[in-house]
């Protein structure tokens, strides 16, 4: 069963940033768009297992910071070597001024 978990206030993420998130053992990058849209990732790189939260955001790109890898953090894919394999990505959702995160 699915369970929406509070990760963040709208204002704690500026427009085109991210923000690590910890919940139990997992680590989440939060991205908030230049749309002003949230979105949820795995906080790792899928390459190296770097945090994606030192990284830079550019539109809907988070490049890593270590080998330059980039996904789209809106979807998970992954655009450029090295990182070859997608990020998972969670539903968002905005209630009463704070960022919820789907966990299944």
């Amino acid at each position: 069963m699915a369970e929406w978990i509070d990760a963040c206030g709208i204002e704690d993420i500026e427009l085109e940033e991210v923000i690590r998130f910890d919940h139990g053992a997992k680590t989440f990058a939060i991205f908030r768009s230049p749309e002003n849209e949230y979105f949820c990732t795995d906080g790792l790189c899928t390459h190296e297992k770097v945090h994606l939260c030192d990284g830079l955001v550019m539109d809907n790109i988070i490049e890593c910071p270590k080998h330059n890898g980039q996904f789209d953090y809106k979807t998970g894919e992954a655009l450029r070597v090295p990182a070859c394999v997608d990020l998972w990505t969670y539903r968002t959702k905005v209630e009463n001024g704070r960022v919820l995160i789907e966990l299944l």
